[in-house]
């Protein structure tokens, strides 16, 4: 069960107009790694988590506060649309600094978003549940969840940049904090899952290593690009992350099949000559009654 606080988490109240800005906004509002996505991600993986207690209990817990960071960011763009200007020559007479960049604004906000948020990001697109990563696998997810922190966090810091509103700093210097904490929290929470005995490394810890092909295949890494600086990396030598094997280098990595050779096409989709992949497909008659 859900309940709504009208209250905001944190302010959300620019210092004056400024619809170029409420654009930029959508991204970190309904772009991949906005909050939309991490505010569904989240809770869809608690919803779907089928461990009862801490783990589930941080899922919704986090989810839940994303949502409320979506409404700061819808309020936030909705308050930064009010009493824009509506069209070039209205920017222009207000403020030729104004008029300079009211091409930066988004029409759709004025048209058919009356003004307010949308669910989409930047460049107009429309926000997608495709965004939304929710494998059942809380080391494979929790992993994910800190890209999304950082991948978040990164474009916040660069939208500080980008806007002189002292009241839009303020909201963006909260989100920033946030995003740290949560990428402190699932880092945190992937080594809760370690001393709890519940997932190692690699993804997934349950299927056995028996059924890998070899230790070769599972530990070696292959430089298709002989004479470049890979092989001084940490993942060219020494022990493994998961503490199960040996790094190794293959300098020149050969190939363990021959060039294969396709069956001819089936004519029913390469017409006539079916030896030729994209062949002209046979037309089929048809007659007018």
């Amino acid at each position: 069960m859900f309940s709504h606080v009208k209250d905001l988490q944190f302010e959300a109240k620019p210092d004056g107009p400024d619809a170029a800005f409420a654009r930029r906004l959508q991204e970190i509002l309904g772009g991949k790694w906005g909050e939309m996505t991490v505010a569904n991600q989240y809770l869809y993986q608690g919803w779907n988590c089928r461990l009862p207690g801490k783990y589930k209990d941080l899922l919704l817990d986090v989810g839940t506060e994303e949502m409320g960071h979506v409404e700061m960011i819808a309020t936030m763009i909705t308050r930064l649309l009010e009493n824009a200007p509506l069209s070039l020559q209205e920017a222009a007479d207000d403020n030729p600094m104004v008029g300079a960049i009211y091409a930066g604004s988004n029409p759709a906000h004025f048209i058919h978003g009356g003004g307010g948020a949308l669910p989409a990001d930047s460049n107009g697109v429309p926000w997608s549940g495709a965004f939304v990563t929710a494998s059942g696998n809380l080391m494979a997810d929790f992993q994910l969840n800190v890209t999304a922190e950082a991948q978040g966090r990164l474009q916040v810091s660069r939208l500080f940049n980008m806007t002189d509103d002292p009241g839009v700093k303020q909201m963006l210097r909260f989100l920033l904090a946030r995003d740290t904490m949560h990428q402190n929290m699932w880092l945190a929470a992937i080594e809760q899952l370690k001393e709890d005995g519940l997932e190692e490394m690699p993804v997934p810890d349950a299927f056995p290593d028996s059924k890998e092909f070899t230790k070769e295949w599972s530990y070696t890494y292959l430089d298709f690009s002989p004479g470049t600086d890979a092989s001084e990396g940490r993942w060219a030598s020494g022990p493994s992350p998961d503490g199960k094997g040996e790094f190794t280098y293959d300098h020149s990595p050969r190939a363990h099949a021959p060039e294969p050779v396709l069956a001819p096409g089936d004519p029913r989709l390469y017409g006539t000559n079916p030896g030729i992949a994209g062949g002209v497909v046979t037309k089929v008659k048809s007659k007018v009654t």
